[in-house]
């Protein structure tokens, strides 16, 4: 039978056994949330710009002509990618639209970098755009239609780490790209 003092030792070797064990693997279970929370994002940001890459190219320049009339504007493209990006702040999430004439001629018309917000407001014709030079319609069969966007990504563990409060952690901008061509 054991003394009661052997059960007073014990009970101060659990604490130490879980300060030991309990706090890294508490820490390790925050870090797999936090990392799951990034790729969430990174893939959000991802869908967006697919969707608003797939309705500029389906809405470009022969979908004004008769008996079509869906002309495009830059709004609704954001509102699409708006829409693929449920969670997603539209004030951090910065968009580029750009197109290019011909596969790999080389020649761009851009719209951005601008925050979503400002891509909403925005009506102005995306399916009448034309290049600068050489003059041409930029939303034309054959030209693709590339989508970026970039997302700033804050992570929570900085409350965990000491002396949090004196340093500044930078964010990990979370980027994604989207290509499609006009077929018609």
């Amino acid at each position: 039978m054991r003394t009661r003092a052997q059960r007073n030792l014990e009970k101060g070797s659990s604490m130490v056994e879980f300060a030991l064990v309990g706090i890294p693997l508490i820490f390790i279970l925050i870090s797999i949330f936090e990392i799951s929370r990034g790729m969430w994002m990174y893939e959000t940001v991802a869908h967006a710009v697919r969707e608003g890459a797939r309705y500029a190219a389906v809405h470009g320049q022969d979908c004004t002509t008769s008996p079509n009339q869906c002309d495009a504007k830059f709004s609704d493209i954001a509102a699409r990618i708006r829409d693929g990006g449920v969670g997603l702040d539209p004030d951090q999430l910065n968009i580029t639209i750009t197109t290019a004439a011909g596969a790999g001629a080389g020649t761009y018309a851009s719209k951005g970098p601008s925050t979503l917000t400002t891509l909403l407001a925005d009506n102005s014709s995306f399916s009448g755009w034309t290049f600068g030079s050489p003059a041409g319609p930029a939303t034309g069969a054959g030209t693709d239609v590339i989508v970026t966007g970039v997302f700033p990504f804050r992570s929570a563990l900085a409350m965990f780490w000491p002396g949090s409060s004196n340093m500044s952690f930078s964010t990990v901008n979370l980027g994604a790209t989207s290509r499609e061509r006009i077929a018609f």
